[in-house]
C-alpha cells in the first residue's frame, strides 16, 4: 500500500496528492512525489527553475526583469527591461544569483524574470 508522507516542513499528517505533487494544507508546502527516500538506485532529483513564462532556466542564461523591483535596504530600483547576464541558479526562496550592472550582486526570484 502506498502511504502519503507527512509534510517535510511542518510535519503535518494532513498532506494530500495533487497530480505529481504532495501538498500540505497547513503550511502550503508542495514537493514532488519522487523523493530521495523512494528513488531506486542511481536516480537523482533534478531541480527545475522556470521563469515567469514557464521557460526552463539554466546556469549562464541571460534574463530580463519583468517588474520594477525595489532593492531591500536601499533606495535603488531594478527597472523593468533590465538585462541580467550569466545567472547562477541556487537553492532557496530567491533562486537566481547574479550581478546587475550599476547595483552589484543580487538574488532574484525566477517569477520576476523572463529568459532572453
Amino acid at each position: 500500500m502506498n502511504s502519503i508522507p507527512a509534510c517535510q516542513k511542518c510535519h503535518s499528517t494532513y498532506t494530500y496528492e495533487d497530480g505529481e505533487m504532495f501538498i500540505c494544507p497547513e503550511c502550503a508546502h508542495e514537493w514532488p512525489k519522487i523523493t530521495s527516500d523512494n528513488m531506486e538506485g542511481g536516480e537523482t532529483l533534478e531541480r527545475v527553475v522556470k521563469d515567469a513564462n514557464g521557460n526552463r532556466l539554466q546556469d549562464g542564461d541571460t534574463v530580463t526583469v519583468i517588474k520594477d523591483l525595489k532593492v531591500k535596504g536601499s533606495s535603488l530600483v531594478v527597472k523593468v527591461g533590465t538585462k541580467v547576464k550569466n545567472i547562477r541558479l541556487v537553492d532557496g526562496d530567491h533562486d537566481i544569483d547574479c550581478k546587475i550592472e550599476g547595483i552589484g550582486p543580487m538574488k532574484l526570484k525566477s517569477q520576476f524574470v523572463k529568459r532572453g
